[in-house]
C-alpha cells in the first residue's frame, strides 16, 4: 500500500499523500484526530453543563443572577469565537499562575488546551442555555406546580421532574449546536492548539505536494465526526422520546 500512494506522488506530483507513507506525518495526523476528538467531548460536556445551570438561574435563580447570565449570554452569542479565544489566551493568559517543572522554565498552569476548552465551552454554552431555556417553557406550570405541591424544592423539582422533560425538547436544538461546536473546534489552531487542523496546516507548509490530499482527509474526517455525533444524538433523542410530548 505504501508504494501505490509513493508511484501516486512520483507520478501525480499534487496527490501526494505523505502522512500514508511517512511514520512521521502519519503520526502527525493520528495526534491532531485524537486531540480533536478531547477537544470536542471536553467542550460538549463543558458546555452542556453550564447550559443546564444557566437555565435554572435564568427560571429560578435571583434576580442578580438572571442578570449576570442574561449579559453572560448577549457577551458570547454577538462575538466571534475566534476572538474569544484570542481574549482568553492573550489577554488572561499572562495573569494565570505558572511553574516550574525543571526549576528553570516556567510553564502556565493552563496551556493552550486549557483556554481552548474554557473559550469554545462557554461559547457553545451561551446558546446551550436558551436551548434549555425554551425547553423548560414547553413544560407545562401545572407539572411545576404538582412537584412543588408534594413537597419538592425547586431544585429538586428542577432535575427530577422539569429538566429531563426539558431535555427530550430540547435534543433537536442542541444536537444542531454540538454539531457547531465540533466544527469550531478548528479554530483553536489560533493559538496554537496541536488538533487536526493545526497538523494539516503545518503539513501543507512542510509539504506543498500534499496540499489537496491534507484538504481531502480534513474534509473526510470532519464529515466522520460530525456523523458519528449527529447519529449518537439522533439515537438518544429516539431513545428519550415521549409518545405525544413535544410533538
Amino acid at each position: 500500500m505504501q508504494e501505490f500512494f509513493i508511484n501516486l506522488a512520483a507520478d501525480h506530483p499534487h496527490w501526494n499523500f505523505i502522512f500514508f507513507y511517512d511514520p512521521v506525518q502519519f503520526q502527525r495526523i493520528l495526534d491532531g484526530i485524537l486531540m480533536t476528538i478531547e477537544l470536542s467531548i471536553a467542550c460538549t460536556v463543558l458546555s452542556v453543563l453550564i447550559g443546564v445551570v444557566g437555565a435554572f438561574v435564568q427560571t429560578s435563580g435571583p434576580m442578580v443572577l438572571k442578570y449576570v447570565t442574561q449579559g453572560y449570554i448577549q457577551l458570547f452569542r454577538n462575538t466571534p469565537p475566534m476572538v474569544q479565544l484570542l481574549f482568553f489566551y492573550f489577554a488572561l493568559g499572562p495573569f494565570t499562575p505558572t511553574y516550574s517543572p525543571d526549576g528553570w522554565m516556567e510553564v502556565p498552569v493552563i496551556s493552550s488546551v486549557g483556554w481552548a476548552i474554557i473559550s469554545l465551552s462557554f461559547f457553545a454554552g451561551s446558546f446551550n442555555v436558551e436551548i434549555f431555556r425554551a425547553g423548560l417553557e414547553s413544560v407545562p406550570l401545572s407539572t411545576r406546580e404538582a412537584a412543588e405541591s408534594l413537597g419538592m424544592t425547586r431544585l429538586q423539582t428542577y432535575r427530577h421532574v422539569t429538566l429531563p422533560l426539558a431535555s427530550r425538547a430540547s435534543l433537536p436544538a442542541l444536537s444542531n449546536n454540538l454539531v457547531n461546536l465540533v466544527k469550531t473546534t478548528t479554530q483553536a489552531m489560533v493559538i496554537a492548539v496541536p488538533e487536526l487542523f493545526y497538523q494539516l496546516v503545518q503539513i501543507m507548509s512542510d509539504w506543498v505536494s500534499a496540499q489537496y490530499p491534507t484538504l481531502l482527509l480534513m474534509f473526510v474526517v470532519y464529515v466522520g465526526l460530525v456523523s458519528l455525533l449527529a447519529a449518537g444524538m439522533a439515537r438518544w433523542e429516539k431513545a428519550n422520546r415521549i409518545p405525544g410530548y413535544g410533538r
